[in-house]
């Protein structure tokens, strides 16, 4: 299997758990919260549904050899989408979603491996497992923040995990540095499932490095996925595994600070 083939695959699994679920919302499970701030479950769907439209609709142009689509087709679906009911946005969110990844399974082999996208915020048209892997990771995440509204011990789809690592090295957009406080700090990250090491480098700009550091000052050891969800902002005491590990002289309250979440 291609790099693509293994993104586009979690994306029917991830979606056909989410969906799942889904189909026996009522309307008080959509109006209950969810664990995205600020959102309840029928607006996380509704951001996923809206986004999948979106992403059809640039990959579709894509295919048929148009230019990508303005400004003002986005506007456009956010607005009749903030308009809808929430059945309506947990009923968009399983058609427009099975749109979406249908339409990645339908890619032939040379799309997959040569077609290029446009989607507008990127220096360069993205490859299609590029561009399936974004689209895997909102769907994890939001998937998560629905399930663990009912469930303080779910986790991110292990079948997404792996992928999603490969786009979690550049930590300058979603780490704030000044909840620092002052403190600089070097940890060793091993993660289990998978089974990797790398360095965090708590500084500004806070970063990776791919080999543990022979300076660490502390370690973190911890689940593949809970790591992803820390960096994410989502991993609050109550959904934080008991197998978790932390030493030196950075404690988990501030690394929750340095990344609270987008």
């Amino acid at each position: 299997m291609s790099n693509a083939d293994i993104v586009i695959a979690a994306l029917r699994s991830g979606y056909e758990r989410l969906a799942e679920l889904v189909t026996n919302f009522d309307d008080d499970a959509l109006a209950g919260p969810s664990a995205a701030a600020e959102w309840d479950i029928a607006q996380v769907l509704s951001h996923l549904g809206s986004g999948a439209e979106i992403m059809t609709n640039t990959i579709q142009l894509t295919l048929d050899g148009k230019p990508a689509a303005g400004s003002d087709f986005n506007q456009n679906v956010w607005a009749r989408w903030d308009s809808s009911s929430r059945q309506e946005q947990a009923a968009g969110f399983l058609v427009w979603n099975e749109k979406l990844t249908t339409l990645f399974e339908s890619l032939s082999d040379d799309q997959r491996e040569n077609l290029r996208i446009e989607l507008g915020y990127l220096p360069a048209p993205a490859d299609v497992a590029t561009v399936a892997r974004m689209r895997l990771s909102e769907l994890t995440y939001h998937s998560w923040d629905v399930r663990s509204a009912s469930d303080p011990g779910a986790t991110l789809d292990a079948d997404a995990v792996p992928q999603m690592f490969q786009s979690t090295l550049d930590l300058s957009w979603i780490s704030k540095p000044a909840n620092l406080n002052g403190e600089r700090a070097v940890l060793t990250v091993t993660t289990t499932d998978p089974a990797t090491e790398f360095s965090l480098r708590l500084d500004d700009p806070v970063s990776i490095d791919p080999t543990p550091a022979d300076d660490a000052d502390g370690s973190l050891t911890l689940p593949a996925e809970s790591w992803l969800r820390l960096i994410a902002g989502r991993l609050a005491p109550d959904h934080t595994p008991a197998t978790l590990e932390l030493t030196g002289p950075i404690t988990l309250a501030t690394l929750r600070q340095v990344f609270p979440g987008y």
